[in-house]
Formats: structure tokens, C-alpha cells, sequence
């Protein structure tokens, strides 16, 4: 029997940081790292030497780690924690940061995700991913995430009769999105015939299905709310929060996600239901992973999402809003920053800082996480509620 879980009460999450993303960069990821937390102190005003905790993302940091880059920063915390968990990296730093807090083993606790890309990092990111997906399509001439996301779209078309434009709808309306946001990597309009006649990557797969790799990073801090109250900064509060590792293994592939496992307790925690959330932020490094998350998450019955894109714009200014910054699809996809992204923007969009892609009147977000493909599924997934402070 599952014990009482201790709520995330007096938890506040604050000064949402994006270092500016750029496609190629010769610098390394300890260089964004560090242009991250100085930006986190330069928001707050909390000195350096009084953030007593770190929770670190990267996959283009190696050899190093979490403890290598408190030298590296002139850090000494008190709590640490490295996450090599890619686009669930956010809402799983967050679980822990908070925890910390409350239990008094940090009092501010810096969560920062950040990558490089050139073309060398990018193949030994390819190279080194997983073991298990290497040595199952290597042999077969197929390799990297492309390859991996059209065998699991193309499931997910022939079990549940899902369509390219039904993924199309979530591209262009993340596109619309991106237009409002200055960070974004895209600038220019998508239409839907534009994305249905764009090259073929991996059948189903076409272009505008595919992330753009780039550099960047994505930061924010958790503290107590007191604190935050004390220091005069914005913030949202943690309402639930999940996360499931290796959901559903006996699936001979991926058709649904561990949000499923876990969304009645979130939503319980949160003491709300699916149709009170004013906006989402789904992990989007493929559309069809959007579709799973909306499936799983609660917001329609499994197989029904292509009916669900259908009935809702998905913009900012829309019906159901999702990905309010443009997601990795058009904002870019910084290696594991992709998995803060939706964290960035749901504060920016609870602390009234996300300027004109707002959405009105937004009290409360869900952030989902996807992490760390195999070659036919991926084994993390999380999920937060976050909301204005009462």
C-alpha cells in the first residue's frame, strides 16, 4: 500500500534563465553552464556563495560531472546532484531540489541544463547514447534519433490511424507560438502545406518532424517561498509533481508513457482535474510523443489525439495551449536544456514574464518530461503542476 506522500508545500520556483541558443558553438558546455548561473545571479540578487545546491543536466559535459563543475564555478554546495536524464532532466531536478529545500539540506538550489553542439559533440552524443539502441540498429545501416522516431510514429499511425497532418497541426501552431519568442531558433511562419511538402528524413518522418540540435542553456532556482517573498522575486508554486522510469516494458513498443502510471496521483496532489489546466508544456523532440503525452496525461483517451489536435488551435492566444515558447520544434533543442525548456516558460508564464505569447489569464501549467530513447521507447518520464502562489 502506497504511503501518504508529503505535498511540495512552501516550495517556490523562480527566475526563469535562458542562455541564448546558437546552432554551432565551439565553446564547451561548462562555458553555458557558467553564463547560466551567473545570469541566475544576477536575476535574483542571491550571491553565488549562497546557493548551497546544484542540480546539473548535460550530456556534452563528460568527462566531467556535477562535482567537477563546482570547481570549474567556485561553487561549494551543500546538496548535489547530476541528472543524465535529457528531456525529463527538469521535472526530475525540480522533485529533488525541492525535497532538499524542504527537508533543510539546501536553502537555494541552482537547477541548470546545458549543452554544446558542434558537429564532433553531436556524433559522440549520437555515438554514446545507449548501448542497447547502438548495437540494435547499427547492424541494420540505421542510426540515431530519426531512425528510432519513425519506427515508433509509424506504429503509432497504423495502431490508432493517426495522419501526417495531424502532427502538422502541432508543428505549425508550435511555429505560431515561436514567433513571440525572442530566444526561438525559427523566425519564419510554417504552414501546413509547407510541413506536408517538406523532404522526407525516415518515412514518416519529414523535416519539420525533426528538432534543430544547437547550443544553449536553460536554468532556474527553488527555494523556500518565505525566501523568495523575502528577496521580492516571482515565483509559482509547486502544486504536484511524478516521474516513472521503464513504464510498460512488456509493450512490444512504445504506445503510451509512464504519465499514464502516475497522472491521478499528480493531479490528486494538485487537488485539481485535466480541464483546469490553463496551458502545457509537452517534451516535443517528435510530434507524436506530443500526441502520447496529451493521450496520457489525461486530456483525451488513448488513440483519440488526433481528433483532440484537430478540435484545438494549441496556440498561446488559443484553445488548449501547449508549448507556449515553440518547443524545441521551432525554439531549438540545446541537448538536455530540452528537457528545462518547459519549466522556463511555464515561470514565465506564471510570473507574467512571457510578454506578448502570454497566455490570459493562466493560473496554472503542466510540464511534462520524455527522456532517454531506447531504440523502441523511451524509459523516463515526469510531470509537474505548477501554479500562482495564493
Amino acid at each position: 500500500m502506497r504511503q501518504q506522500r508529503l505535498s511540495y508545500e512552501g516550495v517556490a520556483v523562480a527566475v526563469p534563465v535562458t542562455v541564448p541558443y546558437v546552432r554551432y558553438s565551439t565553446r564547451t558546455a561548462h562555458w553555458f553552464v557558467g553564463h547560466a548561473l551567473d545570469a541566475l545571479v544576477k536575476a535574483s540578487g542571491v550571491p553565488k556563495a549562497q546557493i548551497d545546491g546544484l542540480c546539473l543536466s548535460s550530456f556534452s559535459l563528460a568527462p566531467d560531472t556535477a562535482v567537477g563543475v563546482t570547481q570549474h564555478l567556485g561553487l561549494s554546495p551543500r546538496w548535489l546532484d547530476h541528472m543524465p536524464t535529457g528531456g525529463a532532466s527538469g521535472v526530475m531536478c525540480l522533485r529533488r531540489a525541492a525535497r532538499a529545500v524542504q527537508a533543510g539540506d539546501a536553502d537555494v538550489v541552482a537547477c541548470i541544463a546545458a549543452d554544446t553542439n558542434h558537429v564532433d559533440s553531436f556524433r559522440q552524443t549520437l555515438g554514446s547514447f545507449s548501448n542497447f539502441a547502438r548495437d540494435a540498429t547499427y547492424p541494420y545501416g540505421s542510426g540515431g534519433p530519426n531512425s528510432i522516431f519513425a519506427f515508433i510514429t509509424a506504429n503509432y499511425m497504423r495502431t490508432f490511424g493517426a495522419k501526417r497532418e495531424d502532427f502538422g497541426r502541432i508543428a505549425v501552431a508550435q511555429r505560431s507560438n515561436a514567433l513571440q519568442n525572442p530566444h526561438a531558433m525559427f523566425k519564419k511562419p510554417l504552414t501546413l502545406e509547407e510541413y506536408m511538402d517538406a523532404r522526407p528524413i525516415s518515412d514518416p518522418i519529414h523535416l519539420f518532424d525533426c528538432v534543430m540540435p544547437c547550443a544553449g542553456a536553460e536554468a532556474f532556482l527553488v527555494m523556500r517561498q518565505e525566501r523568495a517573498r523575502d528577496l521580492g522575486l516571482p515565483h509559482a508554486v509547486v502544486r504536484g509533481a511524478i516521474e516513472r522510469h521503464n513504464a510498460y516494458a512488456q509493450d512490444p513498443l512504445m504506445v503510451r508513457g509512464g504519465w499514464a502510471v502516475d497522472r491521478d496521483d499528480l493531479y490528486a496532489q494538485a487537488d485539481v482535474r485535466p480541464a483546469d489546466i490553463d496551458f502545457i508544456q509537452t517534451y516535443d523532440d517528435y510530434p507524436v510523443i506530443v500526441m502520447m503525452q496529451f493521450e496520457d496525461l489525461g486530456f483525451c483517451n488513448k488513440g483519440e489525439a488526433s481528433a483532440f489536435v484537430q478540435s484545438h488551435t494549441l496556440t498561446h492566444d488559443g484553445s488548449f495551449p501547449n508549448n507556449t515558447s515553440g518547443g524545441q520544434l521551432s525554439a531549438g533543442q540545446a541537448g538536455a536544456a530540452g528537457g528545462f525548456l518547459g519549466m522556463t516558460e511555464a515561470l514565465r508564464q506564471l510570473t507574467d514574464s512571457a510578454g506578448a505569447r502570454s497566455v490570459p489569464g493562466a493560473q496554472l501549467g503542466l510540464v511534462a518530461g520524455f527522456g532517454m530513447v531506447t531504440y523502441d521507447r523511451c524509459l523516463c518520464t515526469g510531470a509537474v503542476i505548477l501554479g500562482r502562489p495564493a
